[in-house]
């Protein structure tokens, strides 16, 4: 009917899932040949939240001849600390007593690579006694039970704590009472924890699959590795043997580029932009360049 239309893909084209699940992927070649190129062929524009997502996506099926345009993603701001933030998590965690900790918040999930954490935790467990590992978030799939198997058996069962789902106050107390946050996805189109931790002014430790990670290295706002044992293993390395007056340091930079990158009033004052600049444009015209960023 002629009229204009976007596609945000959220990640969905990330190559990760064809490779984890290929009989799924067979399938969904065989439907983006018959319609699905279409329908991406004729959108005004493929919108992504970052450059490393938009170069992913456009490898995932052939032929791919959408328009993409990055407009980013983002967050509102995080409520300003209170004590009262950190009584909540102080009850959600009572087994911390107030040691020092890294905080991993999200998804229980083969994607989100825990045991990857955890092996580098294990490893590392013998510079810094004193340091805790919490791993929060919602378990699906039933991934606890094996991964806390899995810390007892390198002898950091104990050091390793999982208070399940944090929200509300408890949440953000989880952010700004941690040392540093870390997440050793294999694969993130973006990340909001990661934003959000930023936000907090807490550092991060994170994988080259984290498809901010590119801003996070360039101002020095965290340590970037492989998303492998050993290629986290040493990025967490480097941030545990960190000075605290590095590790203040480094949550400062995260805070303002968390302001400058990820702050949700950017991300909508771009995607308002591309839509006012190109909903008039004749559908399926040639696909741009991958360099025609926004964000």
């Amino acid at each position: 009917m002629g009229i204009p239309y976007y596609i945000f893909t959220h990640g969905q084209m990330d190559p990760w899932f064809s490779k984890e699940y290929p009989i799924k992927t067979f399938f969904k070649r065989i439907f983006w040949r018959l319609l699905e190129h279409r329908v991406v062929r004729d959108a005004r524009r493929v919108l992504y939240t970052t450059q490393d997502e938009q170069i992913l996506a456009e490898k995932a099926f052939k032929p791919f001849l959408g328009k993409g345009h990055v407009v980013g993603y983002g967050t509102a701001p995080p409520p300003r600390e209170t004590p009262e933030f950190r009584a909540a998590f102080e009850k959600a965690t009572p087994q911390l007593n107030g040691r020092p900790y890294l905080l991993f918040m999200s998804r229980i999930h083969p994607k989100k690579g825990c045991d990857i954490l955890i092996q580098a935790f294990a490893a590392l467990a013998h510079i810094r006694p004193d340091l805790q590992l919490v791993i929060a978030g919602p378990d699906e799939l039933g991934l606890q039970q094996k991964l806390a198997a899995l810390a007892e058996r390198l002898g950091i069962g104990e050091r390793v704590h999982w208070p399940g789902m944090l929200v509300g106050e408890a949440k953000w107390g989880a952010y700004y009472g941690a040392e540093g946050f870390v997440l050793s996805s294999h694969s993130e189109n973006f990340g909001i924890v990661v934003a959000e931790a930023m936000g907090c002014g807490r550092p991060v430790v994170i994988t080259d699959k984290v498809n901010i990670w590119r801003e996070v290295a360039d101002s020095a706002s965290g340590i970037v590795g492989g998303d492998t044992i050993e290629g986290y293993t040493r990025a967490l390395e480097s941030f545990i043997r960190l000075e605290p007056s590095e590790r203040a340091a480094m949550g400062q930079r995260a805070q303002r580029t968390f302001n400058v990158a990820f702050h949700i009033d950017a991300a909508v004052q771009n995607l308002i932009d591309i839509i006012l600049a190109t909903s008039k444009e004749r559908p399926g015209a040639a696909r741009s360049p991958s360099k025609n960023v926004a964000a």
